[in-house]
């Protein structure tokens, strides 16, 4: 009779520690199964990572912080787990466990570690942010880019043309409103800069699927950036402004079509031919601080 529950007490205790087992080995390979998902090897990040030349660098950046973040969460919390478990309080125990002032090894251990980490985290960011932001010598094409409440101009400035004044999306919650944004058009392979410039208050450039947004400052002109790219795919994306920047901030749209050089070059044809030379420029900016206008809903020219 007492061996009955000594020998009961085993295949419980072997059980649980397979159970444990069995749910670390699932955790484990759980991220091996996402991996297999595009979706998750970009990071759940929109579009696809040869959208332009940049938007593999954001992607890598993104993923590979990601990845130095679970790595030091996983160590952090095993480590918290571990000593929890390991230095638990028994059963019978009386007293205090023995007490440490300090232990100097595993205190620099502790500074040391994260102090690599942010170091190698940010020589990487710096890195990727300086090629991502760096400026082409001679861009095959320049493009003045005006933000206004609540819509876009856009200026193609050695074609010396422009597009039609930029009218914002009037949002009513019918479909149709995407075929009557302004729209901006890039030709494919091509090196692109874009100016970005605000005729009245603050806004942000934001084309989602090329993974970069850009603050637009009014009457600072040092400080009004540059987005240089490289379109990879023909296709339309979608682009908004994403500063708060008025009542109709979330009507201020438009799409960003990337076609070939032929079809880019009819386009800029097509804009000559309806007499819209020339580039529009500051004097259809307004004052920062001046009153709205009786047609708010209208986008500014």
């Amino acid at each position: 009779m007492p061996e009955g529950p000594q020998v009961g007490r085993k295949p419980f205790k072997n059980q649980s520690v397979r159970r444990l087992a069995g749910l670390g080995a699932g955790l484990g390979v759980l991220p091996l199964l996402a991996s297999c998902s595009a979706e998750v090897s970009r990071g759940f990040l929109p579009g696809n990572r040869d959208t332009t030349n940049n938007t593999a660098l954001i992607t890598d950046l993104w993923v590979n912080s990601w990845i130095a973040a679970l790595v030091v969460g996983i160590i952090t919390w095993g480590l918290m787990i571990w000593v929890i478990v390991a230095y638990r309080r028994r059963k019978n125990t009386v007293g205090f466990p023995a007490q440490l002032s300090y232990n100097l090894p595993l205190e620099v251990f502790y500074l040391a570690i994260p102090l690599i980490v942010i170091g190698v985290l940010f020589v990487f960011t710096d890195r990727e942010q300086r090629a991502i932001d760096a400026r082409y010598p001679n861009p095959d094409v320049v493009i003045d880019v005006f933000g206004k409440q609540w819509s876009w101009d856009f200026n193609y400035v050695k074609e010396q043309v422009h597009e039609d004044a930029g009218q914002q999306a009037h949002l009513t919650g019918d479909w149709g409103t995407p075929d009557r944004l302004p729209t901006l058009y890039l030709p494919v392979g091509k090196k692109v800069e874009l100016h970005l410039q605000s005729r009245d208050v603050q806004h942000s450039f934001w084309v989602v699927d090329f993974l970069q947004k850009r603050d637009l400052y009014p009457g600072h002109e040092q400080y009004n950036p540059y987005i240089n790219i490289t379109p990879n795919r023909v296709g339309e994306y979608m682009g908004k402004c994403a500063e708060l920047c008025g009542e109709y901030h979330s009507e201020m749209l438009f799409k960003v079509r990337v076609v070939s050089q032929q079809e880019y070059d009819s386009h800029i044809a097509d804009l000559k031919a309806k007499g819209n030379t020339g580039n529009l420029g500051a004097d259809y900016n307004r004052a920062p601080m001046s009153a709205p206008s009786p047609q708010a809903p209208d986008a500014a020219q």
